[in-house]
Parts: structure tokens; sequence; C-alpha cells
């Protein structure tokens, strides 16, 4: 079974690239982020013609999340973390697909740091390790899958001294990263390629693509059940080299059925 994780940067805009990228890729199942549309916007006809049934949680111009399944629709189980404190963002949705829990998050970014963004940004952390730890104890095939916002060691990132005060970087970001993986989740394209740098996000700007300056912010996290059934794991770094393409490129990863 094949899961990935696709930032689109735009549904609507850019629904020609993920369309053509689910007929190459033929996932299982796909979470998306920033689909900056609201729900009534969204391609679910498009979906549909292509073989993907589909849920979503949008917001008009940010943030936006969706559940792709192949062949059905994903059985939604939430729509946003607890504790919600009246949190307006569409940031994250979970479903039933395959006998899987899927979590799609997009965490927020949180830049400038410091500041009251960057604050936000480590509640909404906090919110998201205390679900975590929840779905854990239910010791059942659990995946937490999305663009973190987040590169967890110097390997993930091309220039690591260019960005220490980033809030991508931060050393409170990485130490929130660190506790939610210390829980027992898998990280999988680190535990499949421990030394390998792997980027998933290339800036529009200085040539960053070309150059492969890039950083690893979509992660996958899967729960002990399911690491045991992980096989393969890599980016569709081609997808990033079209044009007009999203500055994420797709993450995947394989497991046995």
């Amino acid at each position: 079974m094949k899961l990935a994780s696709f930032n689109v940067n735009g549904i609507n805009g850019r629904l020609d690239i993920l369309l053509h990228w689910l007929a190459e890729a033929s996932p299982d199942v796909v979470c998306l982020q920033e689909l900056k549309a609201p729900d009534e916007k969204f391609p679910q006809r498009a979906l549909e013609r292509a073989g993907y049934g589909a849920i979503w949680n949008g917001q008009k111009s940010w943030n936006g999340v969706a559940i792709l399944a192949k062949g059905h629709e994903p059985i939604e189980t939430r729509r946003e973390l607890p504790d919600n404190l009246d949190d307006t963002h569409s940031r994250y949705i979970e479903a039933a697909v395959n006998g899987m829990l899927i979590g799609c998050l997009y965490l927020p970014n949180g830049n400038p740091a410091p500041g009251a963004k960057f604050d936000y940004k480590l509640r909404w952390f906090r919110r998201l390790t205390a679900y975590a730890e929840e779905l854990l104890a239910l010791d059942i095939p659990v995946a937490l899958v999305g663009d973190f916002n987040v590169m967890p060691t110097d390997l993930d990132v091309y220039a690591p001294e260019r960005w220490r005060d980033d809030a991508l970087f931060r050393p409170e970001v990485r130490a929130a990263y660190r506790d939610l993986v210390a829980q027992g989740w898998t990280d999988a394209l680190r535990h499949l390629y421990p030394d390998q740098r792997i980027y998933t996000f290339w800036k529009y700007f200085r040539n960053a693509f070309a150059r492969d300056a890039g950083l690893r912010i979509d992660h996958v996290l899967l729960s002990p059940v399911l690491a045991d059934d992980l096989i393969r794991a890599g980016v569709d770094k081609s997808i990033r080299a079209l044009p007009h393409a999203s500055d994420h490129a797709p993450v995947w990863i394989e497991l046995r059925d």
C-alpha cells in the first residue's frame, strides 16, 4: 500500500499537476495540505474522475487539508485537534482508510520568531503531541502525515547555519519534534535513509531547486504497528520541476498490505 503526502500550495491553481501526479504515481492514500480553498471550491468531481474519494477541511486563501483514497471515500473521524480554543485555522483532518487511522496535518509556519505566530506554532505542536500520545495508546495502525514545518536535524536543511533563527529550525521546534517522535513514532524517511540528505521543499527564488538548496519539512510518522510493515519511501522530486509547480514535492511510503 502506498501512502503519500503533498503540500499542493493551492489545489485549484495546481489541479493539473496534482492530477498528473496521481495518474503517474497511483498512490492508495494521499494527504494534501495548503488547499487554499473554501470547502465549496474543493475539486471533488475532478478527483472522483481520477478515481479518488476525498474528505477535506478547507479555508479561503489559506491553510486547508484533505485526505484522498483510491477507489473509495475515507471515513472521517476528526476535523480538528482536541482543545480547539477557538482556533479557526483548517490544519487537521483524520480518517479511517484501508484499516489505518490517518491524521493529515499542516503545522503552522511560525515566522517571524520570536513573536505571536511562533507562540501559536508551539501551542499547536503541544496539542498535536498530546493527541498523538492518545493515538498511540489505542495500539492500532496510525500514521501522522503532512507538512510539519520543521527540519528535525542539520541533515534536513541545505545550509543549517543560515536557518538557526528561523521558526522551522529553532531549537524549541526541533525539541518539540523530538518529543513527539520519542513517544514511539517512526519517522519513515529518516528510518530508511538515516544518513542521506533528502529534501521535500525548495523555495521559488535564488534558483533553489536547481541548486538542490532544499529542506525536509514534510514527514510521515508511523505508529509501531505500521512501522513494522514499512518497505520503501521516497520523494517524487520530478513533480517539483514541472512548470508552475508547488514548492513542495510529494513524499511517499510503501507498506506491506
